[in-house]
């Protein structure tokens, strides 16, 4: 990142600490700590779109995964929630990767086509699996997260750790648009061929950016969870999957 990068993101970071002061609106905080979440989203599709041209709609399934997972192991078996955020993480990663080894030497709406049906598989889960997730009506009881002590039980401060967050990978994923990894991801957007023809090892740079990709939607996902402390199947729908791709249009592809 150059120094104009860094004063932007600077003075972006002044107005987030000093927004909460300003506005005494809890609504408003509340709006901010879902654009935050959503934010993670956007960026982790991203760099899978914008980056590597690789078309995902199952971004709500992953974003599910991390909030039931999490949410899941929190309430049902005690685990400490940020140990349950990691545990969501894990799996979404590895499924991910499952996922990805033969999804991925697909293109285009055939790419598209098969981690739609993926999305619409988690959602059918996520909804029969009732003893387990509470099936459409939801799972409730998620608790709240607690950082060094401090129970994050109020919107302030629950807004501060996601902006956090999200200023911290948005500085990574910055830094990794602009380096070699970045710039291949380019060129393997343009042109698989041509980028393996130069060395360039397409396959490995997909898996890995899909696997990136998803597990920044479970981290929002979890994030999401322990924020509202009820989730139901509807909040990860395959029309959710579509808005997602619709905020990384509007917003810009890379």
């Amino acid at each position: 990142m150059n120094r104009i990068d860094y004063k932007i993101l600077l003075l972006f970071s002044v107005g987030l600490v000093i927004f909460p002061w300003l506005v005494k609106n809890p609504y408003y905080i509340i709006v901010l700590v879902f654009v935050g979440i959503h934010s993670l989203l956007a960026m982790g599709l991203t760099l899978l779109l914008g980056f590597a041209g690789q078309l995902s709609l199952c971004q709500a399934a992953f974003f599910g995964m991390g909030a039931y997972t999490s949410g899941i192991l929190a309430t049902k078996f005690g685990i400490n929630p940020w140990m349950a955020m990691i545990s969501g993480v894990v799996l979404t990663g590895s499924i991910a990767f499952i996922l990805g080894m033969p999804a991925l030497k697909l293109r285009g709406h055939y790419l598209a086509m098969a981690t739609l049906g993926f999305g619409e598989i988690i959602n059918i889960v996520l909804k029969e699996w009732v003893s387990m997730t509470g099936g459409p009506s939801g799972l409730t009881g998620i608790p709240r997260l607690t950082l060094a002590g401090i129970s994050l039980d109020t919107e302030v401060k629950y807004y501060f750790l996601i902006w956090a967050i999200v200023l911290g990978v948005l500085i990574f994923l910055i830094n990794l648009g602009r380096s070699r990894v970045g710039r291949a991801l380019l060129a393997l957007n343009r042109n698989e061929q041509a980028a393996e023809v130069m060395g360039i090892p397409v396959s490995q740079y997909k898996i890995k950016t899909f696997i990136l990709s998803s597990v920044l939607s479970s981290l929002a996902g979890s994030l999401y969870g322990h924020f509202i402390t009820v989730i139901s199947p509807e909040s990860y729908s395959i029309v959710f999957s579509l808005v997602i791709v619709i905020m990384v249009i509007v917003g810009g592809r890379t």
